[in-house]
């Protein structure tokens, strides 16, 4: 059997799902984007995306509901200047797409922007090969997804009897996307997505409390196997007992230690968002203008990696048809650049980063996070937590928000100890850390040798839109940090 080069695999399958069954081809693309390019435009694409999602969901015993959709459509985008105009349709045909086209050429004022040579050759983009171009939907029958899930159930219950409820959803996403560019550069990708979460509440003395897991990437729904459960229900219990333990959590300032994997959420809010072109563009980053300068504590290394295998936040092509990127942020403490979209980078002089990302057909992309981590230091996480004379050791977080222009954070921790001398004395709730971003990255003074990332259960929001996304960092220290507490 003779298999197709993956890229082309890609582009088969778009076109399939994409063109032929609306009586389209590339040749109605470029005449399109020829329209299109009637007016002084700097850039121009249509994005045309078919996404098929489905969902379970099981509490009290029983899988209490389903969802399955299909959604389809093109968006169609002109460029000038600062200035976009922006289209879509739900409806793939030749006339919405010309409807589409004519309506966005109008962006332009004659001087503002330059006329750019639209179609010719047609030319496939080059990318990566992270992910297999499956349907992971099909990878399991409806049978075997409701095992699944009550597989959990039963895993959950028999961990402990203080386990009085179990919440278990399982999501599969097939989601195909094609992209023609004004200067003829056509791009495909296939992207599978799955996630399983687990929520367990546990009882003890009358008290009750929660605990959550669960995980997920781009591949089927085999990778759900019983040593995966286990790990995802063995966190979800774990943090509900623990929390059963819990006291009331010290406030003031002081030092804090942040766990390995998901704790990189605090670095993603607080410092990833910071880092996208388009705030700093626009001068409204407590980054902006910085690059060059020292803005974090020597051995501090963030990357923003859409090229990892399988992960979440991992893409072939970003939603700009671009290959997605290893970019280093921050090296050994120095700023070293920008998470970039294509018109970002234009206007910014410089290479766009493969981060141009939007939530659908009917958004126009921005620069946007993918997988962001820090890199690992020498320290191992014990040497850590018993350099603390007293402080607050973070395993989890809950929800947070961040402030671009200043930088300042707060975020809730859902599991997290108190520690003094060196030893971790008790679990403590509602401990709220609060800093600033640029600040706080100063503030390291050690980092461990445990790098690890996020098990997949990431999802960011930026002006509206919902991508997914991943995160990770080794055992940190910050010192200097405030916590707001309830003791």
């Amino acid at each position: 059997m003779i298999s197709r080069e993956p890229t082309l695999e890609r582009l088969a399958i778009a076109k399939s799902l994409l063109l032929d069954p609306f009586g389209l081809d590339e040749t109605q693309l470029a005449r399109a984007l020829r329209v299109i390019g009637e007016h002084r435009i700097d850039d121009a694409d249509l994005y045309f995306q078919y996404t098929r999602s489905e969902g379970w969901s099981l509490e009290e015993g029983i899988v209490k509901s389903g969802s399955f959709g299909i959604d389809q459509g093109v968006g169609v985008r002109a460029v000038a200047g600062e200035k976009t105009a922006f289209a879509y349709s739900d409806d793939i045909s030749e006339a919405a797409l010309f409807d589409a086209a004519r309506t966005v050429r109008t962006i332009a004022a004659a001087g503002q922007s330059r006329r750019v040579k639209v179609g010719g050759a047609s030319t496939v983009a080059g990318s990566r090969v992270l992910y297999a171009p499956m349907d992971p939907i099909a990878t399991l029958d409806s049978t075997q997804k409701v095992a699944l899930l009550e597989r959990v159930e039963q895993l959950a219950r028999a961990r402990d009897p203080r386990v009085v409820q179990v919440m278990a959803g399982l999501m599969g996403e097939y989601d195909v996307v094609l992209v023609a560019r004004a200067d003829g550069t056509i791009a495909a990708d296939v992207r599978p997505l799955v996630r399983l979460s687990v929520t367990v509440i546990a009882e003890q003395n009358g008290r009750r409390e929660v605990g959550s897991g669960g995980g997920g990437g781009r591949f089927g729904l085999g990778y759900f196997h019983d040593h995966v459960i286990e790990s995802y229900v063995n966190d979800a219990v774990n943090a509900a007992l623990t929390n059963l333990e819990s006291r009331p959590a010290p406030a003031g300032e002081m030092t804090v230690v942040l766990g390995p994997g998901w704790p990189g959420v605090l670095l993603h809010e607080a410092i990833g968002h910071g880092l996208e072109g388009d705030f700093n563009r626009k001068g409204s980053s407590a980054f902006s203008g910085r690059i060059g300068e020292r803005v974090a504590a020597k051995g501090v290394t963030v990357l923003d990696d859409g090229t990892l295998p399988d992960r979440r936040g991992s893409l072939n092509v970003d939603d700009e048809g671009n290959a997605s990127q290893r970019n280093v942020l921050i090296e050994d403490g120095i700023l070293k650049g920008y998470i970039q979209d294509a018109t970002n980078a234009r206007l910014m002089k410089v290479k766009p980063t493969g981060n141009g990302r939007r939530e659908s057909y009917a958004h126009v992309p921005m620069p946007r996070m993918t997988n962001t981590y820090m890199l690992a230091g020498d320290q191992t996480r014990d040497e850590i937590v018993a350099s603390m004379k007293k402080g607050l050791y973070a395993t989890n977080f809950g929800g947070g928000q961040v402030d671009i222009t200043s930088g300042k954070f707060v975020f809730s921790a859902s599991e997290a100890y108190w520690v003094e001398n060196g030893r971790i004395q008790y679990p403590v709730k509602g401990a709220t850390i609060i800093g600033n971003g640029p600040d706080a990255l100063t503030r390291v003074t050690m980092i461990g040798n445990d790098l690890e990332l996020d098990t997949g259960v990431g999802t960011c929001g930026k002006e509206g839109q919902s991508v997914p996304v991943g995160v990770g960092q080794p055992t940190l220290r910050i010192d200097g940090l405030t916590v707001g507490g309830t003791a």
